[in-house]
């Protein structure tokens, strides 16, 4: 007997290694799309993986990009036909942006859209709901087979902003305290020259969806985002810099984001330019995950983990030693951490899985 429970004790205290990079989407390949990029990653109730991305047109942000789609029952081991979920002709749709509503199973995907000949930093357009920048969600109620048409809550959109967009990659709910039950939905704007971070949120299951206030910012400005739950049931905020120091911006909301910390810069969190993804594992000892690049030029996918809430990080070990840029990670039904990101060529977006004890073990 002993010689049994022996090495079942050692494989517990063994952490594995990251499962080797597979392709999720190819251009030319699993999708007629010649530049596929920005990731979104969702392990539903049921246990699936939903991988999201952009398919586009031509290789820039706007280029009248669809969203394509694949799912995996099997944590990520094979996936099914990639397929075109949501497309508007030549109106451009992106950033998507998952999350769950956990009562019903609803999953809402999140997108924004500019008409043919306008983009993010065009001049001269209308601000506000009523202007040419759109923001809208889809649904899906059988784990991601089919979508619903979609649904405009342009309504959400700050009056004198002229682009607004979720994440990209993931919303949340939170699951405790004061506003157990509130989804949560980040977004970032640009209000003349200015980008700024608020986030959407629904305290009756995705029926309908309000403003929070925006993120304060001074002598900085916050661009693409990402929120997680904290220890207590309070919101983490992690975003890229636009304007400011070379660090990631942080900041921390006690109310389900209906106010914020005045934004700070994370010193322990330099890095290029670049989305971040962000994950809570709950559990007795709480922890807070971040993925991004760390090296130049979008490179050494650095993942992070935090046992305070995000205000300090304990352990860091690198994921991915070549190119890395956009990610997204999901908790999966195996306890094992999903990812899914750039290799920073805009022509593919690849999975990985990883243990929490191999992150915990550090470098």
């Amino acid at each position: 007997m002993r010689l049994l429970i022996l090495p079942l004790f050692l494989a517990l205290c063994v952490s594995a290694d990251p499962t080797p990079p597979t392709v999720v989407f190819k251009a030319g390949e699993t999708d007629k799309f010649p530049s596929i990029r920005i990731p979104a990653l969702l392990c539903t109730k049921k246990g699936t993986l939903l991988a999201a991305a952009e398919g586009r047109n031509k290789a820039h942000d706007q280029a009248e990009n669809d969203y394509i789609l694949r799912r995996s029952t099997d944590n990520g081991k094979t996936w099914s036909k990639s397929e075109v979920i949501l497309e508007q002709g030549a109106t451009c749709l992106n950033n998507p942006c998952f999350v769950q509503e956990s009562k019903s199973g609803r999953i809402f995907l999140f997108f924004q859209t500019y008409p043919p000949g306008v983009g993010q930093f065009s001049k001269g357009v209308k601000t506000g709901p009523e202007g040419p920048n759109k923001i809208g969600y889809v649904t899906s109620d059988d784990d991601g087979q089919t979508w619903s048409k979609p649904v405009d809550v342009s309504n959400l959109k700050p009056d004198n902003s002229t682009t607004t967009a979720s994440g990209p990659g993931i919303g949340i709910q939170i699951s405790k305290g004061a506003k157990a039950g509130r989804l949560i939905m980040p977004f970032n704007s640009k209000e003349g020259g200015s980008f700024f971070n608020w986030v959407a949120y629904s305290d009756d299951a995705g029926k309908t969806w309000k403003r929070g206030a925006n993120v304060p910012q001074e002598k900085m400005e916050l661009n693409e985002v990402q929120v997680c739950e904290t220890s207590n049931g309070g919101l983490y905020l992690n975003s890229r810099k636009w304007k400011g120091g070379n660090f990631r911006k942080v900041s921390w909301s006690t109310n389900g984001g209906e106010s914020w910390t005045s934004a700070a810069d994370d010193v322990g969190m330099p890095g290029p330019d670049c989305q971040n993804s962000l994950l809570a594992i709950p559990g007795n000892k709480p922890r807070i995950v971040v993925l991004g690049p760390t090296g130049g030029a979008r490179s050494k996918g650095t993942i992070r983990i935090s046992t305070n809430d995000g205000k300090t990080w304990d352990k860091s070990r690198l994921l991915v030693t070549g190119p890395f840029a956009y990610s997204s990670m999901a908790l999966m039904k195996d306890g094992r951490i999903g990812v899914i990101y750039e290799p920073n060529n805009g022509a593919e977006i690849l999975f990985t899985s990883v243990d929490l004890a191999w992150i915990e073990k550090g470098e």
